[in-house]
């Protein structure tokens, strides 16, 4: 940010997001709460998903996990089944692996720094700030899409390439210190309406990268061999590549490195989960 942002442009700025959010703003499950497991249940399952998407699946997965110590306790299988329907099952595994850290290193209590959530396995700085925001209400600076969306359009019409760190500023110059929750939920809310009225403004941010194709892909056959043992229970490679209807070697290599990631366990030549 070239010198500092004058009080009007802030202000004026504040006034159209928040007017915004008065008018259209979201009524998400996710937003009546404070519990931080809560919130950070949502945040995992609204990384690169829709919101759509995510609402139902959050409501059943707190229903069969409602507690950190509930999820725990469960299996990895009993998360990947619940994770179903959402994609990057990788998420689920993090979040498993992350409540079982709440229990040992935290003594089954949330933490309450985004710093110290960033501890937490699969969470990133994004992440944390947005938990440490929205269950405890603390100013923090972040960043994500439906965000970048707004400050682009705003304060950056017609440039391109524009790196988040030249947006972190405004960001932070304009931040509603006192009520850092609602305001987040306020950008983001806005930041959805601009695709959709104006298109993707992130297409000009620096870090835009176009996500590779999902069909075919070896996210696909991983998550396509989870679900079919999760369905079936234990098969060997022949099996799976005949369920699963691609080439057996293809499915073998897949299966193997499952494995070594704690997704699968192998018995003798038969894959489960």
């Amino acid at each position: 940010m070239s010198g500092e942002m004058k009080k009007p442009e802030s202000t004026a700025f504040r006034r159209i997001v928040w007017e915004y959010y008065r008018r259209h703003g979201r009524d998400l499950p996710w937003r009546r709460t404070k519990n931080p497991y809560r919130i950070f249940v949502s945040e995992m399952m609204l990384q690169q998903t829709q919101v759509d998407r995510v609402t139902p699946k959050y409501r059943a997965f707190l229903k069969e996990f409602p507690t950190p110590r509930a999820l725990a306790r469960a299996t990895l299988a009993d998360v990947l089944r619940a994770w179903q329907g959402l994609g990057y099952n990788r998420r689920g595994k993090f979040l498993h692996e992350a409540v079982k850290m709440i229990e040992d290193h935290f003594h089954g209590r949330f933490p309450k720094t985004a710093e110290e959530i960033e501890q937490l396995p699969g969470v990133g700085h994004y992440t944390a700030r947005a938990i440490a925001t929205f269950a405890y209400n603390l100013p923090e600076v972040f960043i994500e899409t439906n965000i970048r969306t707004v400050f682009l359009h705003y304060f950056f019409k017609n440039k391109t390439n524009v790196p988040d760190s030249k947006i972190i500023p405004y960001i932070e110059a304009t931040l509603d210190t006192k009520h850092p929750r609602e305001w987040y939920w306020a950008l983001m809310d806005y930041g959805a309406y601009l695709k959709k009225e104006h298109g993707n403004a992130n297409l000009r941010s620096a870090h835009y990268t176009k996500q590779s194709k999902f069909e075919g892909s070896n996210r696909q056959i991983r998550g396509l061999i989870i679900k079919t043992l999760l369905a079936e229970g234990a098969l060997t490679a022949a099996a799976l590549a005949k369920k699963t209807k691609k080439p057996f070697k293809f499915v073998q290599t897949i299966a193997d490195t499952l494995v070594r990631e704690g997704f699968l366990k192998k018995k003798n030549k038969t894959y489960l989960c």
